[in-house]
Protein backbone atom coordinates (compact mmCIF):
# COMPACT_ATOMS: atom_id res chain seq x y z
CA UNK A 1 0.00 0.00 0.00
CA UNK A 2 1.27 3.11 -1.13
CA UNK A 3 1.36 6.25 1.62
CA UNK A 4 0.57 10.03 -0.02
CA UNK A 5 0.95 13.09 1.99
CA UNK A 6 -1.42 15.92 1.02
CA UNK A 7 0.02 19.06 0.98
CA UNK A 8 -3.20 21.66 1.41
CA UNK A 9 -3.74 25.22 2.40
CA UNK A 10 -7.60 26.19 2.50
CA UNK A 11 -6.81 29.62 0.33
CA UNK A 12 -6.82 27.31 -2.39
CA UNK A 13 -9.76 26.31 -4.33
CA UNK A 14 -8.01 24.09 -6.60
CA UNK A 15 -6.64 21.90 -3.17
CA UNK A 16 -10.50 21.92 -2.37
CA UNK A 17 -11.86 20.48 -5.21
CA UNK A 18 -8.50 18.06 -5.30
CA UNK A 19 -9.56 17.13 -2.10
CA UNK A 20 -13.08 16.53 -2.47
CA UNK A 21 -11.98 14.58 -5.60
CA UNK A 22 -9.14 12.09 -4.61
CA UNK A 23 -11.33 9.78 -2.93
CA UNK A 24 -13.38 9.24 -6.19
CA UNK A 25 -10.18 9.58 -8.45
CA UNK A 26 -8.25 6.83 -6.31
CA UNK A 27 -11.82 4.63 -5.88
CA UNK A 28 -10.61 0.62 -5.85
CA UNK A 29 -6.76 1.88 -5.03
CA UNK A 30 -5.19 0.54 -1.20
CA UNK A 31 -2.85 3.96 0.00
CA UNK A 32 -3.25 5.75 3.14
CA UNK A 33 -3.08 9.64 3.39
CA UNK A 34 -2.11 12.25 5.25
CA UNK A 35 -3.66 15.25 5.21
CA UNK A 36 -0.68 18.37 6.08
CA UNK A 37 -1.59 22.06 6.21
CA UNK A 38 1.12 24.49 4.74
CA UNK A 39 1.53 28.50 3.89
CA UNK A 40 0.85 28.59 0.43
CA UNK A 41 2.03 32.27 0.86
CA UNK A 42 5.68 31.20 2.89
CA UNK A 43 6.09 29.05 -0.73
CA UNK A 44 5.39 31.73 -2.71
CA UNK A 45 7.64 33.87 -0.68
CA UNK A 46 10.55 31.42 -1.00
CA UNK A 47 10.38 31.39 -4.85
CA UNK A 48 9.74 34.78 -5.55
CA UNK A 49 6.49 34.26 -7.39
CA UNK A 50 3.01 36.24 -6.75
CA UNK A 51 0.45 34.36 -5.99
CA UNK A 52 -2.57 33.50 -8.80
CA UNK A 53 -5.28 36.06 -7.50
CA UNK A 54 -2.40 39.16 -7.38
CA UNK A 55 -2.04 39.36 -10.81
CA UNK A 56 -5.53 40.31 -12.30
CA UNK A 57 -6.15 38.99 -15.18
CA UNK A 58 -5.18 35.74 -13.94
CA UNK A 59 -7.76 36.05 -10.79
CA UNK A 60 -10.70 36.73 -13.10
CA UNK A 61 -9.48 33.81 -15.01
CA UNK A 62 -8.63 31.53 -11.59
CA UNK A 63 -12.22 32.49 -10.53
CA UNK A 64 -14.34 31.28 -13.61
CA UNK A 65 -12.18 28.33 -14.10
CA UNK A 66 -12.96 27.01 -10.70
CA UNK A 67 -15.75 27.82 -10.33
CA UNK A 68 -16.74 25.92 -14.29
CA UNK A 69 -14.67 22.75 -12.71
CA UNK A 70 -16.81 22.48 -9.41
CA UNK A 71 -20.03 22.34 -11.67
CA UNK A 72 -18.59 19.61 -14.03
CA UNK A 73 -17.56 17.94 -11.17
CA UNK A 74 -21.14 18.15 -8.85
CA UNK A 75 -19.04 19.83 -6.42
CA UNK A 76 -20.64 22.42 -4.07
CA UNK A 77 -18.91 25.59 -4.42
CA UNK A 78 -19.76 29.15 -3.29
CA UNK A 79 -16.90 31.65 -3.82
CA UNK A 80 -16.19 33.28 -0.56
CA UNK A 81 -17.21 37.13 0.13
CA UNK A 82 -13.45 37.90 -0.55
CA UNK A 83 -10.31 36.48 -1.70
CA UNK A 84 -7.54 36.24 -1.19
CA UNK A 85 -7.72 36.41 2.55
CA UNK A 86 -5.25 35.29 5.55
CA UNK A 87 -5.62 31.69 5.98
CA UNK A 88 -3.88 31.45 8.85
CA UNK A 89 -6.02 31.54 11.68
CA UNK A 90 -8.07 28.85 9.84
CA UNK A 91 -4.43 26.73 9.32
CA UNK A 92 -3.51 27.04 13.05
CA UNK A 93 -7.14 26.30 13.97
CA UNK A 94 -7.24 22.43 11.74
CA UNK A 95 -3.49 22.11 13.62
CA UNK A 96 -4.67 22.37 16.90
CA UNK A 97 -7.97 20.71 15.94
CA UNK A 98 -6.94 17.50 14.13
CA UNK A 99 -4.07 14.57 15.13
CA UNK A 100 -1.08 15.73 16.17
CA UNK A 101 0.43 12.46 14.86
CA UNK A 102 -0.52 9.74 12.81
CA UNK A 103 0.92 6.13 12.80
CA UNK A 104 1.71 4.48 9.46
CA UNK A 105 3.93 1.51 8.72
CA UNK A 106 5.44 1.91 12.20
CA UNK A 107 6.06 5.45 12.01
CA UNK A 108 4.29 8.58 13.70
CA UNK A 109 3.83 11.65 11.06
CA UNK A 110 3.45 14.77 13.11
CA UNK A 111 1.47 17.72 12.22
CA UNK A 112 -1.11 16.32 10.38
CA UNK A 113 -5.02 16.86 10.20
CA UNK A 114 -7.68 14.05 9.94
CA UNK A 115 -9.66 14.60 7.06
CA UNK A 116 -13.01 15.36 9.26
CA UNK A 117 -11.41 18.77 10.13
CA UNK A 118 -9.77 19.25 7.21
CA UNK A 119 -13.92 18.49 5.02
CA UNK A 120 -15.05 20.63 7.83
CA UNK A 121 -12.49 23.91 7.43
CA UNK A 122 -12.14 23.48 3.41
CA UNK A 123 -16.35 23.68 3.49
CA UNK A 124 -16.57 26.42 5.90
CA UNK A 125 -14.46 28.53 3.00
CA UNK A 126 -15.58 27.26 0.27
CA UNK A 127 -19.33 26.80 0.40
CA UNK A 128 -21.05 29.13 3.18
CA UNK A 129 -19.63 32.16 1.05
CA UNK A 130 -19.06 34.18 4.25
CA UNK A 131 -16.06 36.59 4.41
CA UNK A 132 -12.90 34.64 5.82
CA UNK A 133 -11.22 38.15 6.92
CA UNK A 134 -14.03 39.05 9.08
CA UNK A 135 -13.23 37.60 13.01
CA UNK A 136 -16.90 37.06 13.86
CA UNK A 137 -17.18 34.98 10.82
CA UNK A 138 -13.74 32.88 12.12
CA UNK A 139 -15.27 32.88 16.11
CA UNK A 140 -18.21 31.17 14.93
CA UNK A 141 -16.72 28.77 13.04
CA UNK A 142 -14.15 28.02 15.83
CA UNK A 143 -16.40 27.89 18.50
CA UNK A 144 -18.19 24.39 16.47
CA UNK A 145 -14.06 23.06 16.73
CA UNK A 146 -13.60 21.13 19.94
CA UNK A 147 -9.48 22.24 19.44
CA UNK A 148 -7.08 20.29 21.55
CA UNK A 149 -4.52 22.42 21.83
CA UNK A 150 -4.51 26.55 21.84
CA UNK A 151 -4.70 27.30 18.22
CA UNK A 152 -2.44 30.78 18.99
CA UNK A 153 0.01 28.95 20.68
CA UNK A 154 3.54 28.36 19.97
CA UNK A 155 3.07 24.31 19.47
CA UNK A 156 0.70 25.20 17.04
CA UNK A 157 2.47 28.27 14.87
CA UNK A 158 5.74 26.18 15.07
CA UNK A 159 4.07 23.09 13.34
CA UNK A 160 2.96 24.93 10.66
CA UNK A 161 6.07 26.57 9.98
CA UNK A 162 7.79 23.34 10.36
CA UNK A 163 5.62 21.58 7.77
CA UNK A 164 5.93 24.64 5.39
CA UNK A 165 9.43 24.60 5.39
CA UNK A 166 9.25 20.37 5.22
CA UNK A 167 7.47 20.78 2.72
CA UNK A 168 10.07 23.35 0.36
CA UNK A 169 12.31 21.04 1.61
CA UNK A 170 10.89 17.98 -0.23
CA UNK A 171 10.73 20.23 -3.40
CA UNK A 172 6.95 21.25 -2.58
CA UNK A 173 6.20 25.01 -4.50
CA UNK A 174 2.67 25.10 -4.38
CA UNK A 175 -0.59 23.53 -3.21
CA UNK A 176 -1.93 21.40 -3.58
CA UNK A 177 0.71 18.59 -3.89
CA UNK A 178 0.68 15.18 -3.25
CA UNK A 179 4.09 13.21 -2.59
CA UNK A 180 4.77 9.67 -2.96
CA UNK A 181 7.75 8.09 -3.06
CA UNK A 182 9.92 10.94 -2.78
CA UNK A 183 8.11 12.03 -6.41
CA UNK A 184 5.56 15.34 -5.96
CA UNK A 185 2.28 15.55 -7.90
CA UNK A 186 1.03 18.99 -7.92
CA UNK A 187 -2.75 20.64 -8.83
CA UNK A 188 -5.76 18.74 -9.12
CA UNK A 189 -4.80 17.78 -12.18
CA UNK A 190 -2.00 16.26 -11.48
CA UNK A 191 -4.88 13.58 -9.85
CA UNK A 192 -5.07 11.22 -13.12
CA UNK A 193 -1.04 11.20 -12.69
CA UNK A 194 -1.05 10.35 -9.74
CA UNK A 195 -3.48 7.19 -10.04
CA UNK A 196 -1.28 6.03 -12.85
CA UNK A 197 1.45 6.08 -10.60
CA UNK A 198 -0.10 3.83 -7.98
CA UNK A 199 -1.57 1.34 -10.69
CA UNK A 200 2.09 0.86 -11.83
CA UNK A 201 1.47 2.44 -15.02
CA UNK A 202 4.59 1.56 -17.99
CA UNK A 203 5.13 5.20 -18.42
CA UNK A 204 6.84 5.36 -14.62
CA UNK A 205 9.12 2.22 -15.62
CA UNK A 206 10.71 4.14 -18.20
CA UNK A 207 12.64 6.72 -17.17
CA UNK A 208 10.22 9.13 -18.16
CA UNK A 209 10.30 11.22 -14.25
CA UNK A 210 13.95 11.60 -14.57
CA UNK A 211 14.44 12.54 -18.16
CA UNK A 212 11.86 15.32 -17.72
CA UNK A 213 14.55 16.92 -14.94
CA UNK A 214 17.69 16.61 -18.02
CA UNK A 215 16.09 19.10 -20.31
CA UNK A 216 18.81 22.29 -20.10
CA UNK A 217 17.72 25.61 -19.83
CA UNK A 218 17.07 28.17 -22.33
CA UNK A 219 17.08 31.46 -21.83
CA UNK A 220 17.30 32.83 -18.12
CA UNK A 221 15.88 35.44 -17.30
CA UNK A 222 17.68 38.11 -15.08
CA UNK A 223 16.05 39.23 -11.75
Amino acid sequence: MKHITFYLDFISPYAYLAFEQLPEVLRGISYSVDYKPVLFAGMLKHHGQLGPAEIAPKRDWTYRQVMWMADRLNVPLQMPASHPFNPLPLLRLALASGENGTECEGRTDVGNVNRYICELVFRHVWISGADMNDAAVYEAFAARINSKRDPMGDEVKNRLKANTEAAIEQGVFGVPAFEVDNKIFWGLDALPMLKDYLVHAPWFSTGNWERACQVGDGIVRNK
